[in-house]
């Protein structure tokens, strides 16, 4: 930020989520050349809105939404109550993104960068990025958290590390004793403390939104062209399934967005188009899906290089 520049306050930093949405979308358009998203505006009825995209049917993307939003109001009971505030008027925005490609080597990815504040003064930055491959191939693994922990150490050499572990303890399914996918970086209630300033923060997460689309467009290029079969996309829907388990139980911006009362089908735009549930599955003819579900762990230290594994 040039040292004239005044400080982010609740408008710049909605404005540059908004132009962050715009630059990931013509990004994910150039590269798929073939699907457009389509806008829808809303309104909430009790304060602020959003612009939520939607690619369907694409060249490479089978379903995907990148959202924006800005809402105020006065701050729920229930909410206040989850995140230990007391009452007051409360302002969020952010950037949320959920894409499910066609092909299943092609991961599917998510992203969220936001920010919130209490009309108290209370304010913090959250959000964080995690790759979920229907199979996990070793060398993606190592791409995508290196690129992430190059990201961190941009800002502090702190940050890789703790993110890293959150995320592999938040994006975990707790009653299927799995990791959603491979993990990334997930953080939340980043404010002033330790000295570091809204100015600091917000370069942080734009940084990590900035980086998105040359992230997912290099793991696209390396997948968008392989070929997959029958067994392939049956293993697919059943790891999407797994991707709904976790979003409609445990996502705390499902809930945040559901119990503020924002628009039912920008929250849910990340549900895929199909999935399945299989009583009992167990892939025994899929031998790369079984490596995958070896490697749906904590603590697999990517950033380090590949574990070695056995299919």
């Amino acid at each position: 930020m040039p040292t004239n520049a005044l400080p982010p306050n609740r408008d710049t930093i909605a404005d540059a989520f908004r132009t962050l949405q715009d630059q990931i979308c013509e990004g994910l358009e150039q590269f798929d050349e073939k699907g457009l998203f389509r806008q829808d505006l809303w309104r909430r009825d009790a304060g602020g809105g959003g612009r939520t995209r939607l690619i369907e049917n694409a060249n490479i993307l089978e379903k995907g939404g990148v959202n924006f939003s800005a809402v105020h109001g006065p701050m729920p009971e229930k909410i206040a109550a989850a995140l230990n505030l007391s009452a007051g008027e409360f302002f969020a925005t952010g950037v949320s993104i959920v894409l499910h490609p066609f092909n299943p080597w092609v991961p599917i990815i998510h992203m969220n960068v936001r920010y919130f504040e209490m009309s108290n003064g209370t304010w913090w930055f959250g959000g964080g990025i995690d790759l979920t491959p229907h199979y996990v191939v070793p060398e993606d693994a190592v791409f995508f958290h290196q690129s992430l922990k190059n990201v961190c150490d941009h800002h502090d050499p702190e940050y890789f590390g703790r993110f890293k572990t959150w995320a592999d303890d938040y994006f975990y399914i707790r009653h299927r004793q799995e990791t959603r996918g491979i993990g990334g970086i997930f953080f939340d209630r980043l404010d002033g403390a330790n000295h570091q300033t809204r100015e600091q923060r917000f370069a942080f997460v734009l940084e990590v939104g900035q980086n998105f689309v040359p992230i997912y467009t290099e793991l696209m290029r390396r997948h968008k062209d392989r070929s997959y079969g029958n067994l392939e996309k049956s293993w697919q829907e059943h790891r999407r399934g797994r991707y709904v388990e976790f979003n409609l139980v445990y996502d705390k911006g499902t809930k945040f967005g559901l119990d503020t009362d924002g628009r039912a089908e920008s929250i849910l735009m990340s549900l895929p188009p199909l999935a399945r549930w299989t009583y009992d599955h167990k892939p025994e003819q899929d031998p790369e899906a079984l490596r995958t579900q070896s490697l749906l762990v904590k603590g697999i230290d990517w950033a380090a290089g590949a574990p070695a594994v056995s299919a």
